[in-house]
C-alpha cells in the first residue's frame, strides 16, 4: 500500500522530477567514473561506457544515478577538482544524451565540483563529508568552536546557490572514542545546522549514516542496527552498505562475494526506515527491496 510521504518534496534545480520518498524504498545505482574504486574502478571511465552502464541500471530499476569521479575507498589517492570535473562532465553529458529525465546525483565533497556538475545537468549533491570540507584537507569546525566564521560550509552554500538538494553523510577523521550515539547524533545535528545556516531548506536535505566512513566495524553495525535513530532526526535517509569492508569482515568474503550481506543489510535498513538504498547491483536488489517493503507494510500491503 502506498503511503503519503512524511517529507516535503525535494526539487531539482532543473525542474526534473525527483522520486518521492515514502511510497516505496528507492534505489540509487552507482556509476564510478574512476580508475581505482574498490569495486569496479576503471570500467566506466569512458563517457560511452558510463552511458551504457547508466542505461543498464535504469532498465534494472534505478530511481537515481550516483556519479563519482574520485574513489573514497580506504587509502585512496585524492584528485584535484580539475581532474574530477574532467571525468564527471563528459559522463554527465553522455548520460543526459540518452537519459534526459533520470535524476543524477554527484558524489563529491568539493563545492566547485558539485556546483559545476549541477550547472552541467546533475540534480543532487551527495557529499561524503556532509558539507564539512573547506579546502586543502581542512574540515569545518564545530558550531560552538572559535573562530565563529569556521562554522560555514562552502558546499552547503553552493547547494543553496544552485538550489540543489544535498545528502549530508556522517563522517569523521577518527571513530568516536567515547559515547558513540551522543557523538554521532551531535555530528548530524551539526551538519543540519550548517546546511540551514547556508540557506538550504529542510525540504532539500537528506541524511546518510555513513556506513563504512569514520567508524569501526562494530560502530558501522550499531549504526545500521538502530538506523531508526537517524530517521528520527526528521529527514529522509539514504543507506549505502553495498560491498563495504564491514560486510566482508563479518562474512570473511571478498568484494564480489558480499551480495547476500548487501541484501541482509538493505532489508534491515528498510525495517528501520531507510528511504533509499545506494547499490552497485540494482538488479540484484530490486526484488529484495520489494519484499522488504511488503514486510514493512504488513497488514497494509496490497498486491
Amino acid at each position: 500500500m502506498k503511503m503519503a510521504s512524511p517529507f516535503a518534496c525535494w526539487t531539482s534545480p532543473h525542474g526534473r522530477s525527483l522520486p518521492v520518498p515514502g511510497s516505496r524504498t528507492l534505489l540509487m545505482g552507482i556509476v564510478n567514473l574512476t580508475p581505482d574504486s574498490f569495486s569496479d574502478g576503471g570500467k566506466y571511465l569512458a563517457p560511452e561506457d558510463a552511458a551504457a552502464q547508466a542505461l543498464r541500471l535504469v532498465s534494472e530499476g534505478a530511481d537515481v544515478l550516483d556519479l563519482g569521479a574520485e574513489s573514497t575507498r580506504p587509502g585512496h589517492a585524492p584528485v584535484s577538482a580539475g581532474e574530477e570535473l574532467a571525468r564527471l562532465l563528459p559522463g554527465i553529458q553522455a548520460i543526459r544524451a540518452v537519459l534526459p529525465d533520470i535524476p543524477i546525483s554527484i558524489d563529491s565533497y568539493k563545492p566547485e565540483v558539485a556546483e559545476a556538475s549541477i550547472r552541467a545537468g546533475a540534480d543532487i549533491i551527495n557529499d561524503i563529508w556532509g558539507g564539512l570540507y573547506l579546502e586543502h584537507g581542512r574540515l569545518a569546525a564545530r558550531l560552538d568552536s572559535s573562530p565563529a566564521q569556521e562554522a560555514f560550509s562552502p558546499m552547503c552554500a553552493a547547494a543553496a546557490r544552485v538550489k540543489a538538494p544535498i545528502i549530508l553523510m556522517h563522517n569523521r577523521t577518527a571513530p568516536a572514542a567515547a559515547d558513540f550515539w551522543d557523538e554521532y547524533l551531535a555530528d548530524l545535528r551539526h551538519l543540519i545546522a550548517l546546511a540551514r545556516g547556508a540557506g538550504v531548506p529542510d525540504s532539500q536535505l537528506w541524511l546518510d549514516p555513513g556506513f563504512g566512513f569514520g567508524k569501526t566495524p562494530v560502530q558501522n553495525l550499531e549504526c545500521l542496527r538502530q538506523l531508526r535513530l537517524t530517521k528520527e532526526l526528521g529527514f529522509p535517509v539514504l543507506l549505502g552498505t553495498s560491498r563495504k569492508s564491514t560486510l566482508g569482515i563479518v562474512l570473511n568474503a571478498p568484494v564480489h562475494e558480499r551480495l547476500d550481506a548487501d541484501h541482509a543489510a538493505a532489508t534491515w535498513g528498510i525495517s528501520q526506515g531507510a528511504d533509499m538504498i545506494r547499490v552497485h547491483d540494482v538488479a540484484g536488489h530490486r526484488r529484495t527491496l520489494r519484499m522488504a517493503d511488503a514486510i514493512r507494510a504488513g497488514l497494509a500491503w496490497k498486491p
